[in-house]
Formats: C-alpha cells, sequence, structure tokens
C-alpha cells in the first residue's frame, strides 16, 4: 500500500514532534512550509519529509500546491497538530486501496483539549473527508474551510484523528485575537451586522449551546471550560462585527 501524506505548516515545530512519528509507516511525506521561523523545517526533514517552500495565500490553494508534489494517487491529508491513532493507523493499513469502489474516505476527528479527549461535544461530531484518490478529486480553492471534492463515492472510517489545537490556555488566547478578528471581517464582507444588545445576549445562549445542546456537559471539567471559551469567543467575534460596522 502506498499513500502520500501532506501537511502544511507555519511554526509547528512542537506539533510535528507528536505527529511525524505516527507516520513512519508512510514513505511519501510532503510538508509545505509557510516561511517558519523555528525549527519546523529542520524537524521535518529529519523525518524524511519532502519540504516545500511556500508562501501562504489560502489553505485551499496551498493544499492544492502539496498534492501536486505527492507521487502516489492516494493521499492522506493532516494537519500538522492532529495525531493518528494506532487504531486508525491499522484501519487505514488493512485497506486494498487499488481495489476500493470509493474515492475518498471520512475519518472521524476528536477534539483534544487540557489533556481531555472529547468524545462529545460538535468538535467530536463530524466526520472529515482526508484520505481520497487525487485522479477523481482535490481540495477547492477555498482561503478557509476548505474541502475535498470528489467526483466518486466516500466511506467513513471507523477510528480517529486525536486533533491537539491548544497546548493550553496560554497558547488558546495567542490564536483567540486573530480567529475573532478573521471572524468578524468575514461576517463584515457577506454584510452581516449585529446590534449591541446581541452581543451581550450572546455569551449566554452560545454557552448553553457548547456545553447542554453540543453535549460537552459529558465531557467534564475540560468540557465546561471550552464551552466558556467557545461563548467567549462567539461574544467578543460579534463586538468586533459591531466595532467593524460603527467605523464604517
Amino acid at each position: 500500500m502506498q499513500i502520500s501524506v501532506i501537511i502544511i505548516t507555519k511554526n509547528e515545530e512542537e506539533n510535528l514532534l507528536k505527529s511525524l512519528p505516527r507516520l513512519s509507516w508512510c514513505d511519501d511525506i510532503v510538508v509545505v512550509d509557510d516561511n517558519s521561523t523555528d525549527k519546523t523545517v529542520e524537524i521535518a526533514e529529519s523525518f524524511g519529509c519532502k519540504v516545500q517552500r511556500r508562501t501562504f495565500d489560502g489553505f485551499g490553494t496551498q493544499k492544492q500546491f502539496a498534492v501536486s508534489k505527492t507521487r502516489h494517487p492516494w493521499v492522506l491529508n493532516i494537519d500538522a497538530d492532529e495525531v493518528l491513532s494506532d487504531e486508525l493507523i491499522e484501519e487505514i493499513k488493512a485497506l486494498r486501496l487499488e481495489q476500493v469502489k470509493y474515492s475518498a474516505f471520512a475519518i472521524p476527528v476528536r477534539h483534544v483539549f487540557l489533556d481531555k479527549t472529547f468524545k462529545y461535544g460538535k468538535e467530536s461530531r463530524f466526520y472529515h473527508t482526508r484520505l481520497f484518490n487525487k485522479q477523481e478529486g482535490n481540495f477547492n480553492a477555498a482561503t478557509v474551510h476548505e474541502k475535498v471534492e470528489t467526483k466518486g463515492k466516500t466511506k467513513e472510517l471507523n477510528h480517529v484523528i486525536l486533533h491537539y489545537s491548544y497546548k493550553n490556555l496560554d497558547h488558546y488566547f495567542r490564536k483567540f485575537n486573530q480567529y475573532t478578528s478573521i471572524g468578524a471581517l468575514k461576517l463584515k464582507q457577506q454584510n452581516k451586522s449585529r446590534n449591541l444588545a446581541f452581543c451581550v445576549l450572546a455569551f449566554p445562549i452560545y454557552f448553553t449551546k457548547h456545553f447542554i445542546f453540543y453535549g460537552n456537559i459529558l465531557n467534564g471539567r475540560a468540557g465546561f471550560i471550552w464551552s466558556y471559551l467557545n461563548a467567549w469567543y462567539h461574544t467578543v467575534k460579534y463586538l468586533k462585527l459591531y466595532e467593524l460596522n460603527q467605523s464604517g
């Protein structure tokens, strides 16, 4: 079985030390790096990865470029902060990709936060197309929320990818400002608006949604903290949108 792996990076030295050891069974790993200033490139090359340097211009186009540099028809896409579970590795190895009638495989991704693997919650609910035949599909060119689009059918696998989104709360808040600003700008570009009253009411609404309706109450202490932070994220995003609209 021959599978190419693609990973796009920007200062991911710590994450690569977790993710790359789980890919030793793959003989073609393409890392597309966006001008990292840490040891990302050095670490990737030490694991035998083929490193391509390219300035980031969107997730979709960056991954399209990565796919173009792969050697094998079947491509596995993971993020630098994702780790394949033992069970998933064995499940993929058991596939006979030259015989399958599918164009792609969707894999469940489990959110890991404060050392807790979330079995419940919105972030652990969905399947994501991560293994696909590049002769039958590829990523679209979306700047964010890029997707794999294929001609044929997609089959769901049983075992999971572990997603280590944030190392700790300090890391979360370092990303928080960037993500809320991007989210507000995207809403602005869609001509969305929110009044100040909505911004105030957003916090309890979103906390209840994430904690109760999305099931994070079942994820224990980490689920409570995650729900609280998500409610704060939406509140700040809408406040930034309010500010953008007020300023014209």
